[in-house]
């Protein structure tokens, strides 16, 4: 086999991972190694149709790239690159940029209206009943923020929600407050349920479509109760061991950005989305299956009743609607240009045999479909730290899994699964990823002390997942 592209490829990655950590802007990087790296594969006279798989997508999509002297099936072509970034867009991810950009909305706006803070302050009430035991109420955190992590998936979001109403809780209970931040941060350790992005990508990637989010996230909560157990478990011990001397400051917080004199019924509207989509969904025998997007405008205007009723201005709620489409085009900024770009890059790879050397490399090692899905998750797991974004490793990498699969012959839920998982637990051992800056900041820590705390945790976590799942 040829190994001069997969090459050249290695030295793109190592490239990559150098730039990121010198914090250069990570789309740019992404974007321009991929198509440098087409570019080569080109000039190296490489088969790009066949390698990037253009034929079947577009038969799939019933599109076709008509290039500069008039052909069909082809990128041969310097102008063809372009298109190919268009085709992205227009085609390829459309349905997952709107459903994503829909997301970043309503996010958005059930922060504005307080009913993000009021399922908070709601379900971090228990706490208080564990006043003599400050160590179990701490870890028991995890469980409680991860659920609030299905339905308010944004990681800096909920930790910064988190420090507003759970953190002082702990404090006053006795925890230190590293022991706070690292289980609050901890509660996005496990990115899943049909309102995250990467979910919905994942669940693309598994199945060729995000209509499946709800079969798809079934598998994540069966992955996701054992690592969570772990979870609590190694916490408990390894905070314990690191709190030697403890810390009794009470700290109070206020975030005045969240309405908090929002009514306790707003509690609801950040769980609709997710009753909805559970409900009309083929688990449940219903004859309509609700698509997430769908869900997430059902609920908007739920909310927007909400706040009429509550505010009786039409004026005011009309205006209130604004930070939707605000919450969507940054989702558009940070997320959806971000799976593009990471696109390009994993097509990039593709076009210079990586995959295919990599599968090669694999086979004479004696390596199986475990040994190389093993091999991914620890690779997503580390890009996320480094770049500190799961998105990102997870984009980047996600779209090599069906093609491993295909190789494989199993199918591509078994690889997609546990990197999906090993891609937000990457992102909590981040010292750059924003959860831990914007934790750390509040708590007036160091984001490397909590790196100290998590590291055990996750790498358990991650040992535990691998072995649960592929073994």
């Amino acid at each position: 086999m040829d190994f001069t592209g997969p090459i050249i490829a290695f030295v793109f990655i190592i490239l990559v991972i150098t730039l990121l950590l010198k914090r250069y802007n990570a789309h740019a990087v992404l974007l321009f190694s991929g198509l440098a790296m087409m570019l080569i594969s080109w000039l190296l006279g490489y088969d790009i149709d066949s390698l990037l798989q253009l034929e079947n997508l577009q038969k799939k999509m019933k599109v076709g790239f008509k290039s500069t002297d008039g052909s069909v099936n082809t990128i041969s072509n310097l102008l063809d690159f372009f298109k190919y970034i268009v085709f992205l867009f227009q085609i390829k991810h459309a349905k997952v940029c709107i459903l994503i950009m829909t997301i970043g909305g309503f996010v958005s706006y059930i922060n504005k209206i307080g009913a993000s803070y009021s399922l908070v302050s709601l379900v971090s009430k228990p706490l208080n009943f564990f006043k003599k035991y400050p160590n179990i109420a701490a870890v028991l955190v995890i469980p409680i923020g991860q659920l609030l992590f299905i339905c308010i998936p944004s990681a800096a979001g909920l930790g910064l929600l988190l420090m507003a109403s759970v953190f002082p809780i702990l404090i006053n209970l006795g925890v230190s407050r590293l022991s706070a931040v690292s289980v609050i941060t901890a509660c996005t350790a496990l990115g899943m349920g049909p309102a995250s992005a990467m979910s919905n990508k994942a669940a693309e990637f598994a199945y060729g479509s995000s209509d499946q989010i709800i079969e798809y996230f079934s598998h994540q909560i069966q992955l996701a109760l054992p690592i969570t157990i772990v979870f609590m478990l190694v916490y408990y011990f390894t905070n314990k061991y690191f709190d030697k001397e403890r810390d009794e400051e009470k700290i109070n917080l206020s975030d005045n950005s969240l309405e908090k004199s929002a009514p306790k019924i707003y509690a609801l509207i950040p769980v609709l989305p997710l009753f909805l989509l559970i409900y009309f969904s083929k688990i449940m025998g219903s004859s309509l299956v609700l698509d997430t997007s769908s869900a997430m405008f059902i609920s908007l205007f739920i909310a927007l009743i909400f706040e009429f009723f509550n505010k009786r201005n039409i004026k005011s709620v009309f205006e209130s609607l604004n930070t939707f489409w605000l919450g969507m085009g940054n989702i558009f900024k940070s997320v959806v240009t971000l799976i593009i770009v990471a696109d390009i890059f994993a097509s990039g790879l593709l076009s210079l045999n990586f995959i295919n050397a990599l599968l090669f490399l694999s086979e004479s090692l004696g390596f199986v479909a475990l040994g190389i899905g093993v091999v991914m998750t620890i690779l997503i797991f580390l890009s996320a730290m480094i770049m500190g974004s799961g998105n990102a490793a997870f984009f980047s990498f996600g779209p090599l899994a069906p093609e491993i699969a295909q190789k494989f012959d199993v199918q591509a839920l078994e690889f997609i699964l546990p990197m999906n998982l090993a891609a937000s637990m990457g992102r909590t051992v981040s010292p750059v990823s924003g959860v831990l800056i914007a934790t750390s900041e509040i708590a007036k820590v160091s984001a490397i002390q909590v790196v100290r705390r998590n590291i055990i945790p996750l790498l358990v976590g991650l040992i535990i997942m691998i072995l649960y799942h592929f073994i």
